[in-house]
């Protein structure tokens, strides 16, 4: 099932989210419904704050970005792309552990703030612990696209949003933008829900 994606202004995107247990209810369709509502609105990630839930979860498919890079110039090798078009992953009660290396940036956008993109800094490299949908526990480095895919999501468990990493000069042009999308004054091409208090 689709579910509506929360945009910027609901106050779910700002709570710190709970760690769950492997009873928490219809967690198996959550699951299947968050990575229904992340292709239906192409995207490569979605946090469970972005579909209401405040709860330490998220989806990753990187396949996109390796579509896309294979139609254009690609910034990425060959060993890059053969990562991201196999990289499906659920991730529950993530912590990062580490993170490592010069800052880069790349230019972000989110599915809760539509139309917005700006330039992002984030490290490169990274040491996840997380569990599986099994609840299996995984210690692992991730780094470069994966990487700041992860990040990203992180960033929504924790209560962050990537307009939160940006300068506070970009955060002033861009300011207006996010007010009409908490207002509702926006189109998106995928279902969305604003907070109406």
């Amino acid at each position: 099932m689709i579910l509506p994606i929360v945009v910027y202004g609901d106050p779910v995107l700002r709570k710190v989210a709970g760690e769950i247990a492997a009873d928490y209810p219809q967690l198996e369709k959550l699951i299947a419904d968050m990575f229904e509502t992340m292709y239906a609105a192409h995207g490569v990630g979605l946090a469970a704050p972005q579909v209401g839930k405040s709860i330490r979860l998220f989806v990753v498919d990187a396949t996109p970005f390796a579509e896309v890079e294979e139609d254009e110039e690609s910034e990425f090798t060959a060993e890059e792309l053969k990562q991201l078009e196999n990289f499906k992953r659920v991730f529950i009660n993530p912590r990062i552990v580490d993170e490592k290396g010069t800052e880069w940036k790349f230019n972000e956008g989110c599915l809760s703030i539509p139309k917005i993109r700006e330039d992002v800094s984030r490290k490169p490299d990274i040491l996840l612990e997380y569990q599986d949908e099994q609840f299996k526990k995984h210690k692992e480095k991730f780094s470069g696209v994966i990487a700041r895919v992860i990040q990203h999501e992180y960033d929504h468990i924790e209560g962050k949003l990537f307009t939160d990493r940006i300068s506070g000069i970009r955060r002033k042009l861009i300011s207006g933008k996010l007010k009409d999308i908490s207002q509702g004054n926006f189109s998106a091409d995928y279902k969305t829900k604003v907070f109406r208090g």
